[in-house]
């Protein structure tokens, strides 16, 4: 029994920001589940920098019950950055990533923990249905649809970040030295066996998203740029393509003046194929810079996140 409290067989790790509303809710609701189903737990929770009083009401539960530890980073590093801080704490022999807007279920954790008792070291919950919009739902269709196209591992589609990790999986994952991390990419990267779980994926319950649709364009190119170099590599092929047509359109004006002898030149049509391929050649080196960025990101070596204070964790 002494070891089951020094060694948890479950964590739950919730990044969090600005959760004021739901945090009274979901934690005690979290406790009743795992207690019931008689899972020894420890729910790891990470305040991002949050501006309202979240940080304050996870430290009221933590002092009304232990098992909701807190770990609060000293400015907004990002979710990635949150959850890589959540897996740093977590002593769980398997460990629960989730959001804190009641979009993951609680309800769902059970049939994740028994699909990892049963040998799966990584248990994908997968929405089979969700209440966004409709452009909301094509966008995230077309996304999945690009990225698997130009990545070089496959990423399921429509699973979020609601897993459950094996301790083998968690320690291949804090292995990983990169700092721009795409916690969907790399669950598929460090393969391991697993087994997937569907669920109808609510309507947010409390609080608004912090997902605008600019951070979501952004975190889809990270996630791009992460896994493939296909990005960078097919603006060779566009390259040429442009060259080709270039060439052709050349020879088809002089044969035309050769038939046909001079014309007055065509001032607009000019503009517009000079203002194409000036497009053309600042999307190339967009991406071009979007790699470069990376980079830059990884060379400077800075701590992924850190820590102001942490309450219950050693």
């Amino acid at each position: 029994m002494a070891m089951s409290k020094q060694v948890p067989e479950l964590s739950i790790v919730i990044p969090i920001l600005n959760e004021e509303t739901s945090i009274p809710k979901l934690l005690p609701q979290l406790k009743e589940l795992c207690d019931q189903a008689k899972i020894d737990v420890e729910v790891i929770c990470v305040d991002d920098g949050s501006t309202d009083k979240t940080l304050e009401k996870l430290d009221e539960l933590h002092a009304k019950e232990p098992v909701f530890k807190v770990v609060a980073l000293s400015r907004n590093f990002g979710k990635e950055a949150a959850i890589l801080a959540g897996f740093d704490f977590s002593s769980g022999q398997a460990v629960i990533l989730m959001d804190a807007d009641f979009q993951d279920p609680p309800e769902l954790i059970p049939k994740l923990v028994s699909e990892w008792r049963e040998g799966a070291d990584i248990v994908h919950a997968v929405r089979k249905s969700r209440k966004d919009g409709v452009v909301k739902r094509f966008t995230a269709w077309v996304y999945y649809k690009i990225i698997n196209l130009l990545s070089d591992v496959h990423i399921i589609p429509n699973a979020g970040d609601f897993k459950l990790y094996s301790r083998n999986v968690v320690d291949a994952l804090l292995d990983l030295p990169e700092r721009n991390r795409f916690m969907k990419g790399l669950s598929s990267w460090v393969g391991f066996d697993s087994k997937t779980v569907y669920f109808d994926r609510p309507a947010r319950q409390y609080g608004r998203t912090k997902w605008s649709y600019f951070k979501l364009w952004n975190y889809s190119l990270e996630g791009m740029t992460s896994f493939s170099g296909s990005l960078i590599k097919i603006w060779t092929y566009i390259g040429f393509l442009t060259s080709m047509f270039a060439f052709c359109y050349a020879l088809f004006l002089v044969v035309r003046v050769w038939l046909y002898g001079v014309d007055v030149p065509g001032y607009a049509s000019l503009a517009v194929i000079m203002l194409f391929f000036n497009g053309v050649v600042l999307i190339g080196m967009g991406l071009l810079g979007e790699y470069i960025s990376r980079i830059f990101i990884e060379v400077k070596g800075r701590p992924k996140y850190i820590v102001k204070h942490k309450k219950g964790l050693t």
